[in-house]
């Protein structure tokens, strides 16, 4: 099933989505539409209990996405739409990152300042073989302002987070992986399919499953370890006690694909 807007495409399959940013004419650039609409989506994905896997990727083989400004964008806006627009990346991004869902960006060409950004939001990132990623801001004369700073140094560490942001330097595909910011690296034509068999198999697991461990990690990320443990025995209580558990054993016994629930 197809849905979404001109400018982003929204396809599902079973209980997996793809959101595809289609703006090949404008380097699938984040607008201020572009941005209002995938904060409509993500706001009803936080109420969905169907869908259980998401992928985010750009149109074309060019460009993941160009990000929201750059300095030729920048002239056209004036200060205080600048920040308007930087505070609803904000709060888009941590909408996607608090999603239940495993939400995971598969970067078909050059990812870019504020798009590069959005997939850090994001729990898992696969790279087309040709696929580039930068924060140029430091260049421009200013730093990341949608969560490039906070997000990055616990994906690649501090150091490398801070000589990435304050030099702008753009990195290709092998060494996103080397640095452990995508899980793989695809050729260019097996990048989808790849992203839609994770999803896939993501959405095989049980939703209780999924979105508990999510809740866990991003606790851990956001509150630290004494908050992530606590909530932790609180899921695995509530787990133990759910149809699902009892079903995936089952199924496991009888060597058949269990069928969840969520319940």
């Amino acid at each position: 099933m197809t849905e979404g807007s001109k400018e982003v495409r929204v396809e599902r399959d079973g209980r997996a989505m793809t959101i595809t940013l289609d703006r090949p004419g404008d380097q699938n650039r984040l607008t201020r539409d572009v941005l209002l609409t995938l904060q409509s989506l993500v706001d009803r994905l936080a109420g969905d209990e169907e869908t259980q896997a998401v992928v985010i990727t750009g149109s074309g083989a060019e460009f993941f996405s160009m990000g929201i400004l750059n300095p030729v964008v920048r002239a056209s806006y004036t200060k205080e739409q600048i920040l308007e627009l930087v505070r609803a990346a904000n709060r888009l991004y941590d909408a996607i990152e608090a999603l239940p869902q495993i939400v995971i960006a598969a970067f078909n060409g050059a990812a870019r300042a504020g798009a590069a950004e959005l997939s850090l939001a994001c729990d898992i990132r696969l790279a087309a073989s040709h696929a580039t990623w930068a924060l140029p801001e430091a260049l421009w004369g200013g730093f990341p302002g949608a969560g490039g700073p906070v997000r990055l140094p616990g994906i690649v560490g501090r150091a490398r987070a801070l000589e990435l942001i304050c030099t702008g330097r753009e990195i290709d595909a092998a060494e996103m992986e080397r640095l452990g910011l995508v899980l793989a690296v695809y050729p260019a034509a097996r990048l989808l399919p790849e992203a839609h068999a994770l999803a896939a198999r993501i959405c095989a697991s049980g939703p209780i499953a999924t979105r508990g461990a999510k809740r866990i990690v991003n606790v851990r990320n956001g509150a630290g370890f004494p908050a992530a443990r606590s909530l932790a025995d609180a899921l695995r209580h509530a787990l133990e006690w759910s149809h699902d558990v009892d079903e995936g054993m089952a199924a496991h016994r009888e060597n058949r694909a269990p069928r969840f629930t969520g319940r």
